[in-house]
C-alpha cells in the first residue's frame, strides 16, 4: 500500500487530484450505459422484463451473479436486497449473465460511436496499458472489482477500454464501501450522506433511489443523529463534512491505480473523458433525468 503522507510527494505530482479528477470522468465515461434505451430494448428484446432497473442489476451485477443474490447485495451495499433479489432472478429467467454481458458490451460500443467518436481511437489505443493498472491491481477485499476482471475481454479494443475503465472504477468503488463499512455506517444511511453532500434539493431522492422505504430512512436518520450528524430532521454540517472526509480517504486509498498508468497516460485518458462527459451526462439527463449517477455530477 501507498502511504497517505507519499501521495503528493512524487516529483511534485498531486496523486490525490489526479485520483480525484479521475475518478469523477471514470464515472461519467462509465455512467451513461445503465440508463441507454438501446441496451435496454435489447434487454428486453431479449425476453427479460423490468426495464432500466432490471437491467442496471443485472449488466453490472453480471459477473458476480453466479455466487448468488447475497453475494451482489453484499458488494453493491447500499441497494436494498429485495430489489437485487427480484431484478436478477427475473433475469435468469429468461437469460444467461454472459448474454446479458454481450447486451450491454454491444452498446457501449455502439453508443461510444455515436456519442462521442473523436475520443474512440484515443481510448481504444489505451487498453492495453489500462488492462495492465487492472491486472496489477489488488483483488483482496473487492470483490465485485475482482469479478470484473475476471470476465471476458471483448476483442474490439475501444470496448475493452471502456470495459477497463469500469474495472478500475470498480476497484475504487469496493475500497469506498469498504471505508464506510469501516466507520460502521449502514448502506441506508451512507446515501442519506452522500444526498446531503452532493447537495440533493430531496435529501432522500439518494436513498430511495437505491430501494429505501419510510422505516429505512427512519433508522439511516436515527444512526446519523446518534453521531452527531442531524439536525431538525435533516443531514447537518457535521455530517456534511464527515462524508468529505471519507472521499478524501478514498481520493488518498485510490491514487495506485493512476501511479500504475503513469503521468502521461493518465493525462491521455483525463483530456478524453473532459471531452467525452458533458455529451455523455447529457445522455443520461434524457433517459434517466437529471439526479442519476451523482458520482459524476
Amino acid at each position: 500500500m501507498i502511504a497517505m503522507g507519499a501521495a503528493a510527494q512524487d516529483g511534485g505530482t498531486d496523486w490525490v487530484d489526479i485520483s480525484r479528477r479521475a475518478a469523477f470522468g471514470s464515472h461519467r465515461l462509465v455512467g451513461w450505459i445503465f440508463w441507454e434505451p438501446r441496451a435496454i430494448a435489447a434487454y428486453e428484446a431479449a425476453g427479460i422484463p423490468g426495464g432500466g432497473a432490471g437491467y442496471y442489476l443485472a449488466s453490472r451485477g453480471a459477473p458476480l451473479a453466479a455466487a448468488g443474490n447475497q453475494a451482489v447485495t453484499a458488494a453493491f451495499y447500499s441497494i436494498t436486497a429485495a430489489g437485487i433479489s427480484l431484478m436478477l432472478d427475473l433475469a435468469r429467467e429468461h437469460a444467461t449473465f454472459e448474454q446479458i454481458t454481450n447486451i450491454r458490451n454491444d452498446a457501449v460500443g455502439e453508443g461510444l460511436r455515436d456519442y462521442v467518436p473523436r475520443i474512440c481511437d484515443g481510448l481504444a489505443a489505451l487498453a492495453e496499458p489500462l488492462w495492465e493498472v487492472a491486472d496489477a491491481l489488488s483483488p483482496s477485499g473487492k470483490v465485485l472489482f475482482a469479478a470484473h476482471r475476471e470476465w471476458p475481454r471483448p476483442d474490439d479494443p475501444l470496448v475493452s477500454a471502456w470495459l477497463a475503465v469500469n474495472c478500475i472504477r470498480e476497484w475504487r468503488g469496493d475500497i469506498h464501501w469498504a471505508i464506510q463499512i469501516a466507520e460502521g455506517i449502514s448502506g441506508t444511511a451512507a446515501g442519506c450522506l452522500d444526498g446531503a453532500w452532493r447537495n440533493y434539493d430531496d435529501p432522500d431522492w439518494l436513498p430511495r433511489s437505491r430501494g429505501a422505504d419510510d422505516s429505512d430512512l427512519e433508522a439511516a436518520m436515527d444512526e446519523l443523529d446518534g453521531l452527531g450528524f442531524v439536525t431538525d430532521g435533516r443531514v447537518n454540517e457535521a455530517g456534511v463534512a464527515y462524508r468529505q472526509s471519507l472521499e478524501d480517504r478514498l481520493d488518498t486509498l485510490t491514487i495506485e491505480s493512476w501511479r500504475r498508468l503513469g503521468v502521461n497516460r493518465t493525462a491521455e485518458l483525463q483530456s478524453l473523458m473532459d471531452e467525452a462527459g458533458p455529451t455523455l451526462m447529457a445522455r443520461i439527463d434524457e433517459t434517466a433525468g437529471p439526479n442519476w449517477m451523482p458520482a459524476g455530477r
